[in-house]
């Protein structure tokens, strides 16, 4: 393991664009202002060199590296660099013992770059701990889960987390056309044209991804003959064959998989159909288990709706059988019909609020016995002992509600679900406030 910085200025051949063109200085860098800009903490420790173990949590190719390299360039020390994905404890114990070797030999600091930190198992996370608090090592973590459930506790608490946000179609548009142009590092000498549109474009494929940008932007002009002119033209036809399908950032077990679920669900609830179809679509043309969607939306149904329109239930239901019998992608337009209806009808909390009561009842209030009156009685044993004495069979009554409580004494009177006056669930209240009433005529 050395400095990976010692040869920074140097163009090997064969080196991808993506990382001939990566940032050698703060003022190279493009997008990250919230962290880079000169007032911002992270841009002053850069500046003073007075760095500390850090944790970059972003999207792939937003400058998660390049920012660890800029930070072992101020603190004057070496950049070490491995991945959680190939290495393991007997690396780490080299990279440490190199580290304090330089720390006391040559009064140089190490600043030890992990990337995709949250591969590393628990035991591999507390090896660093002692190093990190000793100063044998300024920690630079890089991932793309969120920290709070990929870092443990200890090594958390002992590093500064900075988010980094995808970057703009702006901030991809400003790195591609420093790539065509540039002589020394770029594509300057393969004299390629881009119109601003045809920039833009790409940009937005790379969808805020410096690194996939520049890879597919120097295959295509690699590919490319020169014109009559000398130059190479990319047009939107060239583009457009270049570009079959964008890989949508998302990972099913991963935060994104939650993020789109919760943005999904909240669309909905808020009666924005069009959002809803969106987020479903994002889940669906990444990849995501059709199955899973129909299950989120029968909870949806019954979570969100309840019996303002029980229709709800009904929708979502058979959503979920057109998904398993036809799959994808021919489900895709029953799932989108069930956003739409969920979104469009009346909505009411009240049921999940009902269960919520009762079950918190339930589970720590004492555990009454079912009244006598509720319990049957197949046998005569039972019904001298009691079962079933003072039962009212509700069919029987005149308007078909008996007055007789159903609840243990101890709960008499309580109320768990309290409908709405929205959609039929305003029936429903009147029902059952009716109900209520004839119940507890003979108290009144």
């Amino acid at each position: 393991m050395t400095s990976l910085f010692h040869d920074d200025d140097v163009v090997h051949p064969g080196t991808p664009l993506a990382e001939r063109m990566r940032p050698r200085s703060l003022d190279e860098v493009v997008g990250q202002r919230h962290l880079l800009d000169v007032d911002k903490p992270l841009r002053r420790a850069i500046d003073s060199g007075a760095l500390h173990s850090l944790i970059f949590w972003g999207p792939p190719g937003t400058g998660k590296t390049t920012i660890a390299r800029v930070l072992a360039t101020a603190a004057q020390g070496d950049f070490v660099a491995f991945s959680a994905v190939t290495s393991g404890i007997k690396e780490i114990k080299e990279v440490i013992a190199a580290a304090q070797f330089a720390r006391q030999q040559r009064g140089r600091r190490t600043v030890l770059f992990i990337d995709e930190i949250h591969r590393f198992n628990k035991a591999q996370q507390d090896a660093f701990l002692p190093h990190v608090e000793g100063g044998a090592i300024i920690l630079v973590g890089a991932t793309t889960e969120n920290p709070s459930f990929e870092v443990n506790s200890a090594l958390l608490s002992r590093s500064k987390v900075y988010v980094l946000e995808p970057l703009s179609v702006e901030d991809v548009v400003v790195i591609l056309t420093r790539a065509l142009t540039d002589r020394e590092r770029g594509l300057g000498d393969h004299a390629a044209t881009m119109d601003d549109p045809v920039l833009t474009a790409l940009a937005v494929y790379a969808n805020g991804d410096a690194r996939t940008a520049l890879n597919l932007l120097e295959q295509i002009v690699l590919s490319l003959r020169p014109g009559d002119d000398g130059t190479r033209s990319i047009d939107r036809a060239t583009l457009a064959a270049f570009i079959e399908r964008r890989a949508l950032l998302y990972d099913k077990s991963g935060e994104e998989h939650y993020n789109l679920v919760s943005a999904l669900h909240k669309s909905i609830r808020n009666s924005d159909a069009d959002a809803g179809v969106y987020w479903l679509a994002r889940m669906l043309e990444a990849g995501e288990d059709p199955m899973y969607v129909a299950r989120r939306l029968v909870r949806f149904a019954s979570e969100d709706i309840g019996n303002a329109d029980p229709r709800a239930l009904e929708v979502t239901l058979a959503a979920k059988d057109a998904a398993h019998f036809l799959g994808m992608p021919e489900c895709n337009t029953a799932l989108a019909q069930a956003v739409v209806y969920l979104a469009a009808a009346p909505k009411s909390n009240a049921v999940l609020k009902a269960y919520g009561a009762a079950a918190r009842d339930a589970t720590t209030d004492v555990a009454d016995p079912v009244p006598l009156h509720l319990r049957n009685a197949p046998t005569g044993l039972m019904k001298g002992l009691g079962y079933g004495r003072g039962y009212r069979y509700a069919h029987d009554e005149s308007e078909g509600v008996s007055e007789m409580s159903c609840l243990p004494p101890r709960l008499e009177g309580r109320k768990y679900y309290e409908p709405t006056d929205r959609g039929v669930e305003a029936r429903i209240k009147d029902a059952l406030d009716r109900a209520r009433q004839l119940r507890t005529k003979r108290e009144t």
